[in-house]
């Protein structure tokens, strides 16, 4: 059997053929995913280089309509290809990077606002689970990525949108690398409860993340008094163990369950033989 062949044509070739897949299955993730799992070996940088140079220029070349359809296609493959389980995960990352910031050459804040926000969000998402360069710097891209999401995707304009980037942007400010721990985690502790707006009745699980999120970021809290963090987050944990029950999430609840028992071994409060 022939090796395939991987010259520059053939990676445009199957781009081409990734992005019609889109287009016909309207986005169907299984559909586009069974293209890209038989193809892992063409998802590398040539691919990423063919997307922006190509798709770049095809996209100031189209009428409007089409232009936004195509960037609406690069934007779908590009968060299919970052969760991508095979391949390359570097490569894969690097690829939805590139498509993101491709379709944001067309979906400016002024013309595409909302689609704007999403792709900023979308682009954060990639920079936080970036392999590629340094992980602080990744991590500040992240952050300045999800704020500038929130300058158009408001509470009020957008709220469950808006929750996202805040439990995103706790996330980031949890691990960030750059800047003093303490306020970081002071900035995770503040996001995490913004994004609370996504309640337990409305979105059970994305409510349950946020508390275990948050009981992490007050156990390892620097700031306030330590035997009021560790309260706080075994409350949290408490919390978040009304939904992560053993039956629907056996792993989470397992998680959840392993850090509640640490908050109770540090716990200072109460009486040491029954913590």
């Amino acid at each position: 059997m022939a090796m395939a062949d991987n010259t520059s044509d053939a990676q445009l070739d199957f781009l081409l053929e990734v992005l019609k897949a889109i287009a016909s299955s309207n986005g169907n993730q299984q559909v586009v995913e069974k293209l890209l799992e038989a193809n892992t070996d063409k998802l590398n940088q040539t691919l990423a280089d063919k997307l922006r140079d190509s798709a770049t220029t095809t996209l100031e070349e189209l009428k409007p309509d089409q232009a936004t359809s195509l960037a609406a296609n690069i934007v779908e493959f590009s968060k299919i290809v970052a969760k991508l389980s095979l391949g390359d995960k570097a490569s894969n990352i690097e690829i939805a990077i590139t498509g993101y910031e491709v379709a944001l050459t067309l979906y400016t804040r002024e013309d595409f606002p909302f689609d704007w926000g999403l792709t900023q969000r979308n682009l954060g998402n990639a920079y936080f689970n970036r392999i590629t360069g340094q992980k602080a710097e990744n991590l500040e891209i992240a952050i300045a990525c999800y704020q500038l999401a929130l300058e158009v995707h408001t509470h009020e304009a957008f709220p469950v949108e808006w929750a996202k980037i805040q439990y995103n942007l706790g996330l980031a400010y949890s691990n960030r690398i750059t800047g003093q721990k303490s306020q970081n985690l002071e900035e995770a502790i503040a996001c995490y409860k913004l994004a609370e707006v996504r309640t337990r009745e409305a979105f059970p699980e994305d409510w349950a993340n946020t508390q275990f999120r948050l009981g992490l970021a007050y156990r390892n809290r620097i700031k306030g008094e330590k035997a009021e963090n560790i309260e706080e987050a075994i409350a949290c944990y408490q919390e978040a163990l009304r939904v992560r029950t053993f039956e629907a999430f056996p792993i989470d609840w397992a998680m959840t369950q392993y850090n509640l028992g640490n908050a109770y071994g540090d716990r200072i409060k109460g009486e040491k033989a029954e913590n």
